[in-house]
This record gives structure tokens, sequence and C-alpha cells, in this order.
């Protein structure tokens, strides 16, 4: 699901592309959208939600998988190293490129909401340059390949790796 029309046409697109003819993309939001699903994927959603609508998010994903399904998110993290550099830096590319109701995410703190309700969930590092390169550079697959080979490397380094510019929440009901 998603709030743009134009995002729900390009999954539907690359999904018969790639021959995936058993996944259902819809338009609308996490209040709009009713019945159930298998997998619930979020890519940069849950930072754009106002707090209230965080604290309640597990509870309306959870009514909204089947048996064994899955919740999977990406979300900025709170204590990324790439926005820090980023904000003293770029501050204007940094403005440019963040909606007014956006903000980062503490990764354990986000995965407490889904344990509270009866979620089970884990928490990891997505990477550190890949995501914000991706974002200036869309068309440079060749550095994009590059920065995820760096990005594997940093993440898997311990005490660096909680500085990583995204992370990686996976939950289901308990």
């Amino acid at each position: 699901m998603d709030l743009s029309p134009t995002a729900i046409r390009q999954a539907t697109q690359d999904a018969a592309s790639a021959g995936i003819s058993n996944a259902r993309f819809e338009e609308g939001s996490l209040e709009s959208i009713h019945g159930k699903f298998d997998t619930v994927i979020a890519i940069f959603l849950l930072h754009h939600l106002p707090d209230s609508m965080l604290h309640s998010a597990p509870s309306m994903i959870g009514e909204r998988l089947n048996p064994g399904g899955k919740f999977y998110s990406l979300d900025p993290s709170r204590q990324r190293l790439s926005g820090m550099v980023g904000s003293i830096l770029f501050p204007r590319l940094m403005a440019k490129y963040q909606s007014p109701d956006e903000r980062q995410l503490d990764p354990e703190e986000s995965a407490r909401y889904f344990r509270s309700a009866n979620f089970l969930c884990q928490t990891s590092m997505y990477d550190f340059v890949s995501s914000p390169l991706a974002g200036l550079f869309p068309g440079w697959q060749t550095g994009y390949l590059a920065a995820r080979a760096v990005d594997e490397l940093l993440i898997r380094t311990p005490g660096l790796n909680r500085l990583g510019s995204n992370f990686e929440l996976l939950a289901w009901p308990s």
C-alpha cells in the first residue's frame, strides 16, 4: 500500500516485469486499507507518522496480518551518522530531501511499540551510505552496489553498526 498512485503503478509494473503474480498493491493509508495480508512492507513509513499514530500502528498492522503474517519496515535511525554529518555539512540539501512531518526513530523504541502490541520482533541496521547515495543519484547503479558492499562491512562492525543510516524492523504476532 502507498499513498501515491504513481508508486502503486510502478510497483505493479515492477512485479509484472519480475513475473510476480501473487502480490497485490493498493493505494491508501494504514487507516484506509482493509483486508488481510501475508506481509506488510513499510519502506520509510513509520518515521512520517505522528507519535499518536506511531503508538497505535502496531495494533492496526496486526489486525491486517493473516495468521503467520509478517511486518517489515525500513526507517531512518535517530543515531545515524549520515544525518549528523549531513546536517552539519549540507543543511540545505538535507532540508530539501526531508518533509516537514518526518523525523528519525530510535530502533529499540520502535520495537517496543510492536512488543507492547504482542509482536515478536527484531531490529537490525541496514546501511550507512547506500540509501542516501541512491536518493541523491538514483540512476547510478554501480555506485549504489559499491556502497552496499561497504555498508555490509560497516553494519557488521560492533559499536560502529549502531550509527547506521537506516534500521530494519521485522515483526510478527506472538
